[in-house]
């Protein structure tokens, strides 16, 4: 082998290894795109499996809430002969008025007086009230 022969030679083993180098040092476009669309989908499915969990925990709360009320009411109830509104409660010091007074969604809960007690209502995830998923 002579020298020209032998200076080719290594210069194609260098050029091997620089294209080897440089396929090793980075990622493809297609390696990063399915990457993303990988964790798209991870995401969309902990969306599903936690949007649900949210709601029944506002509703949850949302309940608890409105029973405080209701317990208020009837307490404003055994003092006075008209039904209260939140706001009498509050005024009255029945409830705190750093404690939850809406519900979840931020609407203000309605008070229903009968000779039976009172009864506390929330319009629900929906937010109409008079709806089936209306919470007492």
């Amino acid at each position: 082998m002579d020298a020209s022969t032998a200076r080719a030679h290594a210069h194609r083993r260098i050029a091997r290894r620089r294209r080897n180098r440089r396929r090793r040092e980075g990622m493809t476009l297609i390696e990063i795109m399915v990457v993303m669309v990988i964790m798209a989908l991870v995401a969309t499915a902990a969306g599903f499996a936690i949007i649900p969990q949210i709601t029944k925990a506002r509703i949850k709360q949302s309940s608890a809430d409105a029973k405080a009320v209701a317990s208020g009411a009837e307490l404003y109830m055994a003092e006075h002969d008209d039904c209260p509104t939140v706001e009498q409660l509050v005024t009255e010091k029945i409830l705190d008025k750093d404690k939850n007074l809406k519900d979840a969604w931020g609407n203000d809960f309605t008070i229903e007086c009968d000779e039976d007690g009172a009864t506390v209502r929330s319009a629900g995830p929906d937010e109409q009230m008079g709806s089936e998923d209306d919470i007492q």
